[in-house]
């Protein structure tokens, strides 16, 4: 089978660094362009990631695959979608509000960006959670006259969060949720965030705007499908979100209202079939567990659980009954740049090429 057509976007950035240290070899897609700024335009892309001393700026632990060493940068004001299928975009919100539309006019777009994650004809993936979104594409189509679309990924905070409260919103019923995070320093990214001397010795207690997207996302993620878009979930969420002296992967401190009675081995039950549909798909980034649950009740930890299946499972343990809000309450680790960024995005494109909507699988 040929491979799928694809470009990447941002490419010289980290989230658009973390495609590529991902797409390396697919056995799904193949990466025809790579696109970036006018400064990087027309440099082969290892020159294009090198600063003034020469020094390389690949910030990925994986090595920089040779087949996109050599590829030539186009800059991504120009670059037409002539000869592909889908398009990564691993911009800031302001270029992809005006980049996106203009490849989804004719192809599929995926994105890290928050540009049109909240618009009701949008559909906000999270792989083996909401899959039956994918009809708001043909919504999308028809509302915008495009033969592609957008679709952004979640917040990487959200990620966890709505992975492990799916399951229980079908099972028993969610009402209330109240969630502390915990966020590793590679979610500011290497643009100006956190310095050092800040976070040293330090948590930071404020993220600004952080809170409001996990509690909005939440609720579109774990919406039905209306005649005109998303009407989201009817539960509550409030967050507090913290940023922590940890490289990568999100820690959360969750509590959760059931609406329903369950015991601990239920929830658990329920953590476990999530992603089921996945296992079936055979799809190349898909990890064998969407949760996994540890009993060791001094996990998860970052340090030792942020890797788990690739860094594509989010790990959850400490689970108790809450007799405050009356459920549970739990912990858990989710790694950000993973699921949370580049490789969770590919993911989504994996399902949507083999359910038809990116052509060529």
């Amino acid at each position: 089978m040929s491979r799928i057509p694809v470009a990447v976007v941002g490419a010289t950035g980290l989230a658009g660094q973390q495609f590529l240290a991902s797409l390396a070899a697919h056995p799904m897609f193949e990466v025809r362009k790579l696109a970036a700024s006018s400064r990087s335009a027309g440099k082969p892309y290892a020159q294009a990631i090198r600063n003034e001393q020469g020094a390389s700026r690949w910030f990925c632990s994986e090595p920089l695959a040779p087949e996109f060493a050599a590829l030539t940068v186009e800059d991504s004001a120009t670059m037409t979608s002539d000869g592909l299928a889908l398009c990564f975009s691993a911009v800031e919100a302001d270029v992809a509000r005006e980049m996106e539309p203009r490849f989804a006019k004719d192809i599929a777009v995926i994105s890290t960006a928050s540009a049109f994650r909240y618009e009701d004809d949008v559909p906000v993936f999270l792989p083996g959670v909401n899959w039956d979104h994918a009809a708001l594409i043909d919504i999308q189509r028809k509302n915008r006259g495009w033969k592609g679309f957008i679709s952004p990924g979640p917040n990487c905070t959200t990620v966890g969060l709505a992975m492990t409260l799916r399951p229980l919103d079908v099972a028993f019923g969610v009402g209330k949720v109240i969630m502390t995070s915990m966020q590793a320093l590679s979610g500011a990214g290497r643009s100006p965030g956190v310095s050092a001397m800040d976070i040293l010795d330090n948590i930071v207690p404020y993220i600004p705007k952080e809170e409001e997207k996990v509690e909005k996302e939440t609720l579109k993620i774990l919406g039905k499908v209306g005649p005109k878009g998303v009407v989201p979930a009817g539960l509550r969420v409030s967050c507090t979100c913290t940023r922590v002296n940890v490289l990568e992967g999100h820690t959360e401190s969750v509590f959760v209202e059931l609406l329903r009675k369950a015991s601990l081995a239920d929830v658990k039950a329920a953590w476990r079939e999530l992603g089921s549909d996945l296992r079936t798909l055979g799809l190349p980034s898909a990890p064998e567990h969407l949760v996994s649950y540890t009993e060791d009740p001094f996990r998860p930890q970052v340090r030792l659980d942020r890797d788990a299946e690739g860094g594509m499972s989010t790990v959850v343990g400490r689970l108790r009954e809450d007799t405050v809000l009356g459920g549970v309450k739990y912990m858990l680790v989710s790694h950000n740049t993973r699921m949370g960024a580049a490789k969770g995005a590919i993911l989504v494109a994996e399902y949507l090429a083999k359910k038809g909507y990116i052509p060529g699988a």
